[in-house]
């Protein structure tokens, strides 16, 4: 069966999504220990979470990247999802969901989201045909997230490891079962209506 080119795939339960982000030292350690954001966690600035697991290894490069060396699996309401998504603007103009570029500009301006659709990535961080959800957040939706939203954080670094120890040791069935169970997110059409590019 082809995968939806714009389908949002995570690791979930009836209430919580699982989203992924990377961070330095200071910041993952201290948010994996205390279950929440340290002071260091600016507030004021847009933070990106990513519900595919592998597309958040190719951002940080398996958690070797300067500055995101600790991977956090961030678990959160199912409802601060949605109300980030029903709040989002896409990151780029699509003339299919917006009436000319001003629309769109004013739109991006106003919104605490945004989202954007990247090439999802295999087991080697390549590219795959169809696409992985970005969700930024800033503003009033930053502050949800971080004071609100989250249920718990967990410091997945050493998973991060062990898989990519098997991938460069040439062993795709391991690392595949050791990879989180993302399935295809249940969401009703109208919340991601104008989040999937008409173009």
């Amino acid at each position: 069966m082809t995968t939806p080119q714009h389908q949002i795939r995570a690791l979930h339960t009836d209430s919580t999504i699982t989203v992924y982000q990377a961070y330095p030292p200071e910041i993952g350690r201290a948010a994996a220990r205390d279950g929440r954001f340290p002071a260091a966690w600016k507030r004021d600035r847009m933070t990106w979470i990513k519900p595919s697991f592998l597309w958040m290894m190719y951002r940080c490069g398996w958690g070797t990247k300067e500055g995101q060396e600790h991977v956090l699996a961030v678990e959160i309401t199912r409802e601060g999802f949605e109300w980030a998504l029903r709040h989002a603007c896409l990151s780029h103009y699509d003339r299919g969901l917006h009436a000319d570029h001003g629309a769109w500009r004013s739109r991006l301006k106003q919104a605490p989201a945004r989202v954007q659709w990247d090439p999802e990535r295999d087991l080697r961080l390549q590219p795959l045909p169809h696409r992985s959800l970005q969700l930024g957040l800033a503003a009033e939706a930053a502050h949800r997230y971080a004071d609100e939203w989250i249920v718990s954080l967990t410091d997945v670094t050493p998973l991060a490891r062990a898989v990519r120890t098997h991938v460069r040791a040439g062993e795709p069935d391991a690392a595949r079962k050791l990879l989180p169970r993302e399935r295809p997110w249940p969401v009703d059409d109208e919340v991601l209506a104008h989040l999937r590019p008409r173009d």
